[in-house]
């Protein structure tokens, strides 16, 4: 177990990073997680009625041959937007009470080549994170395959990542 000191190092290091950093302290029975979950499965059927989990909708995008996805993507960027505006503007809090904290992040170089890997791979496969599971739920097994290669790349930045410019 982690120090108190060790805690507030690491804290300062991942609020650095472009990550969520969850500096809440309140501790839960497991089924408060189960609103996830539901939260989790109602997103999955609104991507496949949306088509966002469509190989094809995905290679049509990268192909700039249909704005479906262009379109989707576009409202949740706008959602987002506005969703952190009125969270710094009405100084929103969690629905326990605990106050959100947004801090600014720098801008990198590697970013750009992360996004650059993350749209190669996102092209290549025609699935990035979120879409994922849905597309697994769908019956498109071979999805899995692309499921593990992403957990091996997240595990692999976990193991270079200090070696890495930040």
């Amino acid at each position: 177990m982690l120090q108190n000191t060790d805690a507030n190092t690491d804290l300062a290091v991942r609020s650095l990073d472009a990550i969520c950093v969850n500096e809440s302290r309140l501790e839960h029975k497991w089924y408060h997680n189960l609103k996830y979950l539901v939260v989790g499965i109602f997103f999955g059927i609104v991507f496949v009625k949306a088509e966002v989990i469509s190989w094809y909708r995905i290679q049509e995008m990268f192909r700039l041959q249909s704005f479906h996805m262009y379109g989707i993507i576009g409202s949740a960027v706008i959602t987002g937007m506005i969703s952190v505006w009125l969270i710094k503007k009405f100084n929103v809090k969690t629905i326990y009470g605990e106050p959100i904290r947004i801090s600014p992040k720098a801008f990198n170089k590697g970013q750009i080549y992360g996004g650059l890997m993350f749209g190669l791979g996102w092209a290549m496969t025609g699935a990035c994170p979120g879409p994922l599971f849905a597309q697994i739920g769908t019956g498109a097994t071979v999805v899995g395959v692309t499921l593990l290669s992403a957990i091996a790349g997240t595990w692999v930045y976990g193991r270079i990542r200090e070696k890495l410019p930040h």
